[in-house]
């Protein structure tokens, strides 16, 4: 009989990402249910008070928590860490938690049977026999999925002169602004490739960019054929498409989920980091990218020349450890 699993999904989109990619791995192979979590005031308290409760849960909008219990809950953000803990605890501890991210405070650390920790953290927490340490984030990038991808939007580049690079441009780092001078920077980049290469561009920027940057950018590439999808247009989001379309990927080094999507493509990753603008943990993240050559640095050299040494696949790493979990 197959093992249930539920997954705690709030309003984090990018965590939630993360559980898809892991959750496309175990489809098939246990049940998945996906828990809808929508929050009250009270789900800005800290973890240490709301403990193993549904404190902070408004449960008139969320998905109901009540048994069958599962054998395992995955829980997605730190705000659920109290929930999947309450669940736990209904079980008679019976259901398995695997926490994506460490808790705060590492607050219910005595529950939980994996903590999933991407290596660019794992200095800053304890670690324990419990830690999974993983490159960078889960994502729902394979190989199926972008030959799909492939044939649904080839045809909407087709006119475009190939090679094409995908640019996959990000910004500021919550407190940390990017400097206009960034933009500039990574348009010259742009500039260098395209006189070396040729081709065509699939341009995506991201709400953190800011339209100043934007202007910056394409004002420099303007004379290179492109496609575009920036940030609030009223358009299908191609970024799948561009994944699975493009000869190369350009991304700037200030997501890790972004960056981990790319090197998961098996393509070409060029990175780009800029100066005055990556917190340390973004710095440590792409020094482990291009140390385990997933990508490289787009200003070296041997850039043009640079094959990567494998995918990057975290998602299916975690589910084959879930699945080992009893």
């Amino acid at each position: 009989m197959k093992r249930t699993l539920w997954i705690l999904l709030d309003d984090r989109k990018g965590s939630a990402n993360q559980a898809e990619g892991i959750a496309s791995v175990l489809n098939g192979k246990m049940n998945i249910v996906r828990k809808k979590i929508v929050y009250s005031f009270l789900g800005r308290l800290p973890n240490y008070i709301r403990r193993r409760t549904l404190i902070g849960v408004n449960c008139n909008k969320s998905d109901e928590i009540i048994s069958p219990w599962p054998d395992l809950v995955l829980s997605t953000t730190r705000r659920t860490v109290p929930i999947a803990r309450y669940i736990r605890k209904k079980s008679n501890n019976k259901t398995k938690i695997i926490q994506l991210m460490y808790p705060s405070g590492g607050i219910g650390i005595c529950d939980m049977d994996m903590i999933v920790v991407p290596e660019h953290d794992k200095d800053k927490n304890k670690q324990t026999p419990k830690t999974l340490v993983i490159t960078g984030a889960p994502t729902k990038i394979f190989t199926d999925a972008l030959v799909q991808e492939r044939k649904l939007w080839m045809p909407v580049f087709e006119n475009l002169p190939k090679p094409l690079t995908a640019v996959i441009i990000g910004g500021a780092i919550k407190d940390k602004p990017w400097p206009l001078d960034n933009a500039e920077d990574l348009a010259n980049e742009l500039k260098k490739l395209h006189e070396k290469i040729g081709g065509s561009f699939l341009i995506t920027s991201s709400r953190r960019t800011g339209k100043q940057a934007e202007q910056i950018i394409m004002n420099k590439i303007k004379e290179i054929p492109c496609y575009t999808y920036m940030w609030g247009e009223k358009k299908e989001n191609p970024i799948m498409g561009f994944y699975a379309c493009a000869d190369l990927i350009v991304a700037t080094a200030d997501s890790v989920s972004m960056c981990s999507e790319a090197c998961g493509t098996g393509k070409p990753v060029l990175l780009f980091t800029g100066h005055d603008w990556l917190t340390p943990k973004h710095r440590r993240f792409a020094k482990s990218l291009i140390e385990k050559e997933y990508a490289i640095d787009i200003k070296q050299p041997t850039a043009l020349n640079f094959k990567p040494k494998a995918i990057l696949n975290d998602a299916t790493f975690v589910a084959t450890k879930i699945l080992e979990i009893r």
